[in-house]
């Protein structure tokens, strides 16, 4: 009887740390989608759709009529205009390790901001970096277009 068991226990267990681990890796969603906009993750490029979880390394894309808006697990709020593309290169939110950190890549296009509670809690450990600068995030919104390279 308890060998019955174990086989299907075992594989409950599997199953449910599979789906912690997915979750982890989860930074945030996207929230408004309007007109073309794709996130790209490695070699592949989908449509932004409401709802689409966005991980580390994603590169987010507006087309020259899209906009987007995206909130992540810490409740920052980033939108993004047309002809934009921005990446998120670190992410860390696990507040009871101390561990935080937002580090995203603006390459061109328009970037409103607003604090999450990453800012809050550690505001230097937040930054946008444009072609020209790294913005260290100390408020709690603000807008920036750069033009690219």
């Amino acid at each position: 009887m308890i060998r019955k068991l174990a086989i299907p226990l075992a594989l409950c267990a599997n199953a449910l740390f599979a789906t912690a681990q997915a979750d982890q890796t989860i930074i945030g969603f996207v929230k408004i989608v309007e007109g073309e906009a794709t996130i790209t993750s490695a070699a592949t490029s989908v449509a932004a759709k409401p709802g689409a979880s966005l991980y580390l390394g994603n590169v987010l894309k507006t087309g020259k009529d899209g906009s987007l808006g995206i909130t992540f697990k810490d409740n920052t709020v980033m939108s993004f205009g047309p002809d934009t593309e921005v990446t998120v290169d670190e992410y860390l939110y696990a507040p009871a390790n101390g561990e935080l950190k937002l580090v995203a890549r603006l390459a061109k296009g328009t970037l409103h901001y607003i604090s999450g509670v990453i800012a809050k809690l550690k505001p230097e450990a937040v930054s946008v970096k444009t072609p020209t600068g790294v913005i260290g995030v100390r408020g709690t919104r603000f807008l920036v277009k750069t033009e690219g390279e």
